[in-house]
């Protein structure tokens, strides 16, 4: 009877040296994540388990829940309802307006290049924040700015004149559009790549409309991801610091001013105070991303 090679014994010299080299290769593969994992630890994990245990303590380190009491009183809760507004309008209009430019660069009949320049261009302004973009929108739409005295010299509209101001909840607003419409159109680009050419196809040779393709079929596939990347635009707006205090200053009641001035501040000097505002603040943007998470995978699920 010919013996199967299963059956043969083993040399347990090669076993071992084949676990070594298996191991080996493991740990290699390991130090690649390693500096990720060190990053992690030192600017998000550790800053965050700072904060949390200094939300409940108080100036001597001692346990109190006054500053989680404080966080109630009617000043921060007008700073949350405002902070949350802004984040909300400029995630929604950023949600509809870059869902709107990545349709009509990807799907519209447009020139080639097109696309590439507006992705191009996506990711550098999705980035452009802080003091150079705030500087910006004040040269642009300020009192003194070249599209307010364009407008009051050439059309005879007088811009503040109407009530509006740079320095307020709208200049606030579209100041974040400026970089939450290109992030919008970086993160839905993928799932409008992922609609098959097919499912038009055969929708309209079943006698289906344009409006029907995209009522019926576009829509219910796309919302997971549409929905999901305003969750993140909303997030991305919340936790935005640099742009609002540059921009507005002490103007505008907003969480991450009053956090700024309790952390820094020479009048409203409370650091704990200042580390439960961070944590209120990196609870709201965490469920942000934890539902813009789910429904990525979600929209993954749905597109197999």
């Amino acid at each position: 009877m010919a013996t199967s090679s299963e059956s043969l014994p083993q040399d347990p010299a090669s076993s071992r040296g084949q676990t070594r080299k298996g191991l080996t290769l493991s740990s290699f593969n390991w130090l690649g994540v390693l500096p990720f994992f060190l990053f992690a630890l030192m600017f998000l994990i550790l800053p965050t388990l700072t904060l949390m245990v200094g939300a409940f303590q108080d100036a001597n380190g001692h346990f109190t829940l006054a500053n989680i009491g404080k966080l109630f009183d009617s000043n921060i809760l007008s700073a949350y309802q405002i902070s949350i507004e802004v984040s909300a309008a400029s995630a929604l209009g950023g949600s509809v307006i870059g869902m709107l430019l990545a349709l009509a660069a990807i799907q519209g009949g447009l020139p080639q290049w097109i696309r590439p320049t507006l992705m191009t261009f996506s990711g550098v302004a999705s980035n452009f924040a802080g003091v150079p973009l705030s500087f910006a929108f004040l040269s642009t739409l300020g009192r003194m700015g070249l599209v307010t005295v364009l407008l009051r010299t050439y059309a005879d509209i007088d811009l503040y004149g109407t009530g509006f101001t740079i320095l307020s909840f709208l200049g606030l607003t579209l100041t974040y559009l400026y970089f939450q419409i290109p992030l919008m159109v970086l993160i839905v680009t993928p799932a409008i790549d992922g609609l098959r050419a097919e499912w038009r196809e055969a929708c309209e040779s079943l006698g289906g409309s344009g409006f029907h393709y995209w009522w019926h079929i576009a829509l219910p596939i796309l919302w997971p991801s549409i929905l999901g990347s305003a969750l993140l635009l909303f997030a991305n707006a919340f936790g935005a610091v640099a742009t609002a205090y540059a921009l507005t200053g002490s103007s505008l009641n907003i969480v991450p001013i009053l956090l700024y001035a309790q952390i820094r501040g020479d009048v409203l000097h409370d650091q704990n105070l200042g580390y439960a505002l961070a944590l209120g603040m990196v609870v709201i943007t965490g469920l942000s991303n934890a539902g813009y998470i789910w429904l990525r995978s979600r929209a993954e699920r749905g597109r197999e």
